[in-house]
């Protein structure tokens, strides 16, 4: 047994699980966060992904163990309280359709985030590098990559007008 010592969305949890646990089944199964989904289990479809320490990572594939110290911020987390509006990226998914079945869209999300935080690009081969790893079955991606503009449009206004159509028509 490893005794687990979290800070996840803001509030700190310590918690004590067997050595084996994934990162993903602590939050899911242990903290009831079950935005985080599983999808594949071998680390291929992004579902899972969160931020550890402010880095994407793939729950799937770290021990909650190692884990152990640091900070987790899931798709539930980037709001910063249930009143609270959306954050830009979550906000952008919703105005632009970019999911459909929804159960690609918080590991997208979390990806997206993580890549609008560092030096975005409106290009969509930058967007589509950013995304690389995370699966969607249903949507073709079109509305995907017009959610990451809007969100960036939002995020950092003076990217201006650059190669994007008003994603919300």
């Amino acid at each position: 047994m490893a005794e687990i010592q979290l800070r996840v969305n803001g509030e700190d949890v310590t918690r004590e699980v067997p050595d084996e646990t994934l990162l993903v089944e602590f939050l899911r199964e242990t903290l009831r966060l079950t935005g985080t989904h599983v999808g594949c289990d071998t680390s291929q479809c992004g579902a899972c992904t969160v931020h550890l320490d402010g880095v994407s990572v793939k729950s799937c594939t770290v021990l909650a163990a190692q884990a152990s110290g640091g900070a987790v911020t899931t798709v539930a987390g980037l709001r910063k309280d249930e009143n609270a509006p959306l954050h830009p990226v979550q906000d952008a998914f919703v105005q632009c359709h970019g999911l459909q079945c929804g159960f690609c869209t918080p590991g997208m999300i979390m990806s997206s985030s993580f890549y609008l935080r560092q030096e975005p690009s409106l290009d969509e081969e930058s967007i589509c590098h950013a995304l690389e790893g995370n699966i969607c079955r249903c949507t073709g991606y079109v509305n995907i990559i017009e959610a990451v503009r809007h969100a960036a449009h939002a995020m950092y206004p003076s990217l201006g007008d650059a190669t994007t159509e008003d994603a919300t028509r």
